[in-house]
């Protein structure tokens, strides 16, 4: 194994909107000789957050990628975004990353979006290191944000350093500098460098007490890995600063503790120490257990479909990698992918594994944000993150691989979309070229659907939040050059079913080379499980012949893409094939699509419907004397505050609320706070709807 592959770090920058990631990202860029320049954000000219939406609004839309060198470390980060609206780009972020830099501001500490990409970590089993942001603001606190994260996050962080004072500049016990807690020395960042050149001091005799006692709770949690060095501690107190490093590194690996650093990234102090966390406690890729899969290859055709395959982080493996995001390109579509195994080389042919069809690798390129440079080698080792030029019918979550060496990865799961608005082409002919754009931006896009309405002409797009559908619309209009009418959002209901119904219909019809025959029972029935859809078969093996089996359990797959009795598609529903008759010369693949189709039709008419709406998670932070006026507007909009809780002198809530009364919720809440409220919300359940909205509906 190449010495180059324990030496690369694949990590994400996570965190909630306006904790500092972008700004942190930037300053790793400049610290690693990645750019000459250090962006703002309020000036809009980070190097990461490039798009132009992005540097209008002052927040990160698209995950962007960067690679850069620190020390002896080959570093591929992904700075994601921490609007809630585009959490599916933290999601594929994180399906490939091997480590992950979680930013908390020292002001607000855990956030609603700081709790949703924790979890999003934890299920993808990310290792993480946590850095305390924002240590410069009136009002931040080191010890109360790492209890949150404690608490709230039910983490386990390890304090690396303190800070040398909290809060502005304008006070006497402002932020100055950090204190290491392993080499018990005191940093102070250089301002005039913009923190390129740090100095290390004595500890000031007034903050040695408490660097005593958080070096104590260092050493504690260090000392509880080995039952070894947890004996030398309890005689000397002491435990080498090689010991700590190492077994730090171990239970940062397993996800058992997280080394916590502090600082503040816009006034250049405390990233140089996260960069050396980095490479100290976040793993490579041959930390990194195999990546497991299955063979997708038909037994027909000699293969072994659905055994499980797997393959380890070597060049010696057969190549495999995952496609995790696709970038649109004047020049074809970037794809973004991650190496698992062997070696990815332009000009070579991979098996996409979910299509069964070949695609052709045309071009790789080292991706730096909006910039990109080709790769010399022209080949990627196992482990790295690439840009690829020339799939043609890849989208996010496909698996690309050795024709000869077949293999499936687990795809990327998303949220269901909840939100949906109408567009229509001002004119007839834009409609082929607005057609093509929401192809184009549904394949970047996967939480991005479009739905053509045959009757009026309009086309239903889908998305996860106001500011989703308002980002993409943007897009139609300036980067593609599209005349649009946009009509109003509108939710994204569900229909399921409160009881079961059955349907038996008997398919019996003359046709010119003779009778057409066949007979199904159908049953539509509530169900919980993991798929919004269940179809199954109750025939008994070799009752009815595989072809007609065939038949109809496609038939009834594609019956469902026409919704339930409102047109909304169903969810939580079962259908179960309960008997089937055919009759020798008569029945056909045309009787069996007619009988199932008017089964399926019949279930769903005689079914009684339940509407369902989308919930959302709320958290609303207010100060004290608006709290007032927004429990009541909450109230009015049939939201549930579920607990309260206080952050200083600010007032959280957290809330459940049907996404039906939140348009233009962030207008009002600004409009009853003077603009000093905030509020960040994400999906949270389906559940059923008033009775008068599916009244309405059917009119």
């Amino acid at each position: 194994m190449s010495a180059s592959t324990e030496k690369i770090r694949n990590i994400g920058i996570i965190a909630h909107i306006d904790a500092g990631k972008t700004t942190t990202s930037e300053r790793i860029l400049f610290y690693t000789g990645s750019s000459h320049r250090m962006g703002n954000v309020d000036e809009g000219t980070t190097i990461t957050d490039f798009d132009e939406e992005e540097a209008k609004r002052g927040i990160t839309i698209y995950s962007a990628a960067i690679s850069c060198q620190w020390k002896d470390y080959s570093i591929n980060i992904i700075d994601t975004p921490g609007h809630v609206d585009f959490t599916a780009e933290v999601e594929r972020s994180l399906r490939v990353l091997d480590g992950a830099v979680v930013v908390f501001s020292a002001m607000e500490g855990v956030e609603a979006q700081s709790e949703t990409v924790w979890r999003q970590a934890d299920k993808y089993n990310v290792p993480r290191i946590c850095f305390i942001n924002k240590m410069d603001r009136i009002g931040a606190s080191f010890e109360r944000t790492f209890q949150e994260i404690e608490k709230r996050l039910g983490a386990k962080p390890v304090a690396m350093q303190i800070p040398i004072g909290e809060g502005s500049t304008s006070a006497d016990d402002s932020f100055q500098g950090i204190i290491d807690l392993i080499k018990m020395q005191a940093l102070y960042y250089d301002a005039d460098s913009k923190g390129s050149q740090f100095e290390a001091k004595e500890i000031p005799e007034s903050y040695l007490e408490r660097a005593q006692e958080w070096r104590g709770k260092l050493l504690e949690s260090v000392a509880e890995l080995d039952d070894e060095i947890l004996e030398q501690y309890y005689e000397t107190e002491e435990i080498a600063e090689a010991d700590i490093l190492r077994l730090l590194r171990i239970a940062a690996l397993k996800g058992d503790l997280q080394p916590t650093y502090c600082g503040s990234s816009l006034n250049y102090i405390g990233v140089q120490p996260v960069l050396d966390a980095v490479g100290n406690y976040l793993p490579s890729p041959l930390d990194r257990p195999p990546v497991k899969g299955i063979n997708p290859q038909p037994k027909k055709r000699g293969g072994k479909a659905g055994e499980s395959e797997s393959r380890g982080p070597s060049v010696d493996e057969p190549m495999c990698g995952l496609v995790f995001k696709i970038q649109a390109d004047k020049h074809g579509d970037l794809c973004f992918m991650r190496v698992y195994s062997g070696q990815l080389k332009s000009g070579s042919r991979l098996l996409n594994a979910r299509t069964g069809k070949k695609e052709l690798i045309s071009q790789l390129w080292r991706v730096h944000a909006d910039s990109r440079e080709k790769v010399e080698t022209d080949c990627i080792d196992a482990g790295d993150i690439a840009g690829v030029i020339g799939p043609k019918e890849a989208v996010t979550g496909d698996t690309l691989c050795d024709i000869r060496h077949p293999i499936l990865l687990e795809s990327i799961s998303f949220p269901e979309t909840v939100i949906s608005m109408a567009v229509e082409p001002e004119s007839s002919a834009d409609r082929k070229k607005l057609e093509e754009t929401l192809q184009k931006l549904a394949r970047q896009d996967p939480t991005f659907k479009a739905t053509p309405n045959e009757e009026t002409g309009q086309t239903i797009v889908s998305g996860m939040g106001e500011l989703h559908l308002e980002v993409l619309r943007n897009r139609m209009q300036k980067e593609f050059n599209l005349s649009i009418r946009v009509h109003k959002p509108r939710v994204s209901y569900r229909e399921t079913v409160s009881k079961a119904v059955e349907k038996v219909v008997e398919f019996s019809r003359p046709s010119a080379g003779g009778n057409l025959y066949f007979k199904v029972k159908l049953r539509l029935e509530p169900f919980k499980g993991d798929s919004s859809v269940s179809i199954i078969s109750n025939l008994k093996p070799g009752e009815l012949d595989p072809a007609f089996e065939k038949t109809m359990l496609e038939t009834l797959k594609m019956g469902l893409e026409g919704g339930g009795q409102v047109g909304f598609p169903l969810l939580n529903v079962q259908f179960v094939i309960i008997d089937a008759q055919t009759r020798e010369g008569e029945t056909t693949d045309v009787a069996v699509e007619a009988a199932v189709s008017e089964a399926l039709h019949g279930c769903i008419m005689d079914a009684q419907i339940q509407l369902l709406e989308p919930i959302m998670k709320m958290e609303v932070v207010t100060p004290d004397e608006f709290r007032g006026n927004i429990q009541a507007d909450l109230s009015a909009r049939n939201a549930a505050v579920l607990n309260t809780e206080w952050r200083s002198d600010l007032c959280v809530m957290e809330v459940e609320a049907p996404l039906s009364q939140l348009f233009g919720y962030s207008t009002q809440i600004r409009s009853l706070s003077q603009g000093r409220a905030s509020f960040s919300m994400e999906p949270l359940k389906y559940a059923p709807a008033p009775p008068s909205v599916l009244k309405e509906m059917i009119g």
